[in-house]
């Protein structure tokens, strides 16, 4: 089955010269690779088809994007990778493998990349809580299969969380399948804030989302 690689990008050209190379070492030529653009204001696209990938560009969001383009992706499965993420070795292979009817999508472990020691404490309770719950995060690089993805209307147009919602949808279908494999994340976002500012903060705001709070209003604490 033929894979789509969806990455919506914004700002991102701190990161994005590492994260093109890596996908070029990676990626086998028949896996095809879309950046979505929601509207940058730096060199992101400049580098990105400077380094020869397209790029479409699309409203701001991040499930936007990555539903702008899954319209475009050819693919049988659709993987979403965020643009500070790095994909193990051998993940085509490792992916294909699982995705076995009546499994339609799952994601990989995680890994943090940065200095403080708690870092893989974090992410090693990421994954356990994700096995356990088959909810699923952006940074582990969730992918589906194209008519899981459609089944299910693809991610919710909301400003925060749409990785949440989205496994709930999918956990209509069927339980994910969790590699162990793991994805690295930059972890520039809990050693700017701060390791357990942005614990409290994460969890906090997942409370209240369960409560009910819209997304809209929960992206203003977390931008």
């Amino acid at each position: 089955m033929k894979i789509s690689v969806v990455v919506p990008v914004l700002n991102e050209e701190a990161c994005l010269p590492d994260l093109l190379l890596r996908l070029r070492q990676s990626v086998s030529p028949t896996v095809e690779v879309l950046l979505v653009d929601g509207g940058s204001t730096d060199q992101t696209v400049a580098l990105a088809e400077q380094a020869g990938f397209s790029v479409t560009q699309g409203g701001r969001g991040r499930a936007r994007q990555m539903n702008l383009g899954a319209t475009f992706a050819s693919g049988d499965i659709l993987l979403f990778l965020h643009a500070d993420n790095i994909l193990p070795g051998g993940w085509q292979q490792t992916l294909t493998k699982q995705l076995i009817h009546p499994v339609c999508w799952g994601r990989f472990d995680v890994r943090i990349q940065g200095k403080s020691a708690m870092l893989p404490v974090i992410a090693s309770f990421m994954n356990l809580r994700s096995r356990l719950t088959g909810i699923a995060t952006g940074d582990q690089a969730m992918f589906m299969t194209r008519k899981a993805f459609q089944a299910v209307g693809g991610f919710p147009d909301q400003a925060l969380m749409e990785d949440i919602e989205m496994s709930k949808r999918l956990l209509r279908l069927s339980r994910p399948a969790c590699l162990a494999s793991k994805t690295t994340t930059s972890g520039r976002r809990w050693e700017t804030r701060g390791v357990w500012t942005t614990i409290l903060l994460m969890w906090h705001l997942r409370w209240r989302y369960w409560r009910g709070q819209l997304p809209s209003e929960l992206a203003k604490d977390y931008a």
